[in-house]
């Protein structure tokens, strides 16, 4: 299995080189992904891109692109087996170290929205997909988050999703005998082509058993990155679309 690792400066060049008008939206080569820097450790899936951490063994962030068309299930199976990418080196997170721990192993990316292709689908059960997740978290608003990814990709043709975990003050340690950190919080910022050119939304969703409305979790992605210390969706300001970033248009989103 090919690993391709993402540099930065081919990226930016790639970013650079697109210019587009705001009044004309377009696709955007790897319009999800985040910054990159040269310490991260950033592994291209079938379906997804990973950033995993080998100290924290968790990522740091995942991102994607889910279309209408992927939405439409290939792999049906409904087996579910997490495992190590034994393609990857480094230190990684074992099953052993969620076993009775009282945490989900909890996606980052769905495998409900890697089912269009067997490969994609057991990718991303990998445990640099994977963080622990309050069983409650994961069940519920974390879940509801999922399903109105996919309803928006349906809605829009296409989404570009970057989700990851935020660790502050680490107050739930860590599980297993590779001690691996359990985060705080939960972030996941969301881009769709709209009339104006794009349009975003971040959620920032505790790790913990509370239950809110999507609207209570929304912020700015502008907002969200002061929380993370990381850009989001760095083609956009490239391209043009630098204001996408600082508001939310509720219509688009239906919060």
């Amino acid at each position: 299995m090919k690993r391709h690792l993402l540099s930065i400066l081919p990226l930016l060049a790639l970013f650079s080189a697109c210019r587009f008008s705001p009044s004309s939206p377009v696709v955007l080569a790897d319009l999800e992904l985040p910054a990159v820097t040269p310490s991260d450790d950033t592994i291209r899936y079938s379906g997804f891109t990973s950033s995993y951490n080998h100290t924290t063994l968790i990522p740091d962030w995942v991102a994607y692109e889910l279309t209408a068309k992927e939405l439409q299930p290939v792999y049906t199976s409904q087996s579910s087996s997490f495992s190590m990418d034994l393609n990857l080196r480094g230190p990684q997170a074992m099953r052993e170290d969620y076993s009775r721990s009282g945490w989900d192993r909890g996606h980052l990316a769905p495998k409900a929205d890697m089912r269009w292709s067997e490969r994609s689908y057991w990718e991303s059960h990998y445990f640099t997909n994977v963080c622990p997740q309050n069983h409650d978290l994961n069940a519920g608003d974390w879940n509801t988050l999922e399903k109105s990814v996919r309803q928006w990709a349906r809605q829009y043709g296409r989404i570009y999703v970057v989700c990851g975990p935020v660790i502050t003050s680490g107050s739930y340690g860590t599980i297993g005998r590779n001690r691996v950190q359990v985060p705080d919080a939960f972030f996941k910022a969301l881009l769709v082509p709209s009339r104006s050119g794009y349009s975003a939304v971040a959620f920032l969703l505790p790790n913990s058993a509370t239950h809110h409305r999507l609207a209570h979790y929304a912020m700015t992605i502008d907002s969200l990155e002061t929380i993370i210390g990381r850009n989001l969706f760095v083609a956009l300001d490239d391209a043009g679309y630098e204001s996408v970033e600082s508001e939310i248009d509720l219509s688009v989103w239906n919060l």
